[in-house]
């Protein structure tokens, strides 16, 4: 098949979807509009886009996100089989319609909730098949459900040495102060980590944690996971679809520290894997720490790998959730 991914790829996450296509034989190309950029002509236009904004919901920055994608569309000089777009709420709706010209089916991934990214909705009557992470969001909005994916495997290694006990990186938000705590809980506890908070502005300081203002690519990001024995994951409070940090623990044999008190619903919870704690009261047991990862059944673990990802997106599987 001829496959496009659109998305907006500011860890490196989306390409792997096209390399994994490309060794099943797929025609795969990648429109990255992260490496997009939109520069206002002059300050009229960024008065004109604050009305825009308030009373039309449009943006001048994702119109033009819309057309640069088409532009490439056309430049493939044939119809695709299949456009997935992911990260279609950056897009503006009325773009988004016109990726039908150059495709047989157009599909959306969001792996954000629409409580929190309310711009997801006028956008979705714009696809043929819509995806989400958000199981609540699979429910109100009769959409179909599938999680993020392992993107990365190794083998359990119980001899090796690492730098770290404990890895994150998180973009700063509203996670930030919860993220500190932990920071001074994790010292408390005497267990090392490394704990990295890109912040375009770079304003904030803390000892305990490292600032970046560009975002790194995947490759170092996963040095630094082989680097650390457990991972930390810090939800965002309104969303409980799960992040990449899972997957990476799940691919990679790590065990995870996290606040989404949702996963305990899904099939691969274990709580000797998976310490899940309360950022309003952190004293966690440190006996966590002291044993091993517990490897997860195989055909639990096959529904989480990209392949089964790309089989489900791709072959257009109904998986409409009714529930937990």
């Amino acid at each position: 098949m001829k496959i496009t991914i659109i998305s907006h790829d500011n860890w490196g996450y989306n390409h792997n979807i096209v390399t994994a296509l490309e060794k099943k034989g797929h025609v795969a190309n990648h429109i990255d509009f992260n490496t997009f950029k939109y520069k206002y002509p002059n300050f009229c236009y960024r008065i004109y886009n604050f009305f825009l904004k308030a009373f039309f919901k449009k943006n001048l920055k994702n119109i033009h996100f819309g057309k640069e994608i088409n532009n490439r569309l056309k430049e493939l000089g044939e119809i695709q089989d299949i456009i997935l777009t992911i990260k279609g709420d950056f897009i503006d709706p009325d773009k988004i319609l016109d990726f039908k010209k150059y495709t047989k089916k157009s599909i959306a991934f969001f792996n954000d909730n629409i409580y929190r990214c309310p711009k997801i909705i006028p956008t979705i009557s714009n696809f043929d098949e819509v995806y989400t992470f958000e199981k609540e969001d699979a429910i109100k909005y009769n959409l179909n459900f599938i999680t993020n994916f392992i993107y990365y495997e190794s083998k359990l290694n119980p001899s090796q040495i690492y730098k770290y006990d404990v890895f994150n990186i998180s973009s700063k938000d509203n996670r930030f102060k919860t993220i500190c705590k932990i920071a001074d809980e994790l010292k408390a506890k005497e267990l090392s980590f490394k704990i990295i908070i890109y912040d375009k502005n770079k304003k904030k300081k803390e000892s305990n944690i490292e600032f970046i203002s560009e975002y790194i690519q995947i490759d170092q990001v996963n040095e630094f996971v082989n680097d650390s024995k457990f991972l930390l994951d810090i939800h965002r409070k309104e969303q409980n679809g799960l992040t990449f940090r899972v997957f990476e623990s799940l691919g990679l044999q790590k065990k995870l520290i996290t606040t989404n008190t949702n996963i305990v619903n899904y099939d691969f919870y274990n709580p000797r894997n998976i310490l899940v704690i309360d950022e309003n009261n952190l004293d966690f047991d440190t006996d966590f720490f002291k044993s091993s990862y517990e490897p997860i059944p195989e055909d639990i673990y096959r529904k989480y790998t990209l392949e089964n990802w790309i089989e489900t997106i791709f072959n257009l599987e109904k998986q409409k959730v009714k529930g937990h």
